[in-house]
């Protein structure tokens, strides 16, 4: 059991770290974001009970951007990898207002 904890910590480790060094390109690629429409109140309160479960697929889209790591090490595509699987779930799940639509790729300068 103690070997059990010992690997349940260490993973969780690992992917705290991962989140942690993918925060600032997600802060600056958020920028890049322009919102679409103010949401209504009915659409941010359900999007509040959703947000629960964009945390599990984030921490799960992580955990399998590790495993497959290697096999992406070798075909030369980690960014578009990490991009798939860890930035674009960090987004959507800890940088999106409540309810709200954004465009890509349009710059609010």
């Amino acid at each position: 059991m103690k070997g059990f904890r010992s690997r349940v910590v260490t993973l969780i480790s690992v992917l705290l770290t991962l989140a942690m060094f993918s925060f600032p390109a997600t802060a600056e690629e958020a920028t890049r974001h322009t919102r679409v429409e103010d949401p209504s109140i009915t659409r941010m309160a359900a999007e509040l009970f959703v947000r629960p479960v964009m945390l599990v697929g984030t921490v799960v889209s992580t955990a399998l951007f590790v495993v497959t790591l290697p096999f992406t090490v070798l075909s030369d595509d980690v960014g578009t990898a990490a991009d798939t699987l860890v930035t674009g779930p960090f987004k959507t799940t800890f940088m999106r207002c409540l309810g709200c639509t954004y465009v890509e790729g349009v710059n609010n300068q």
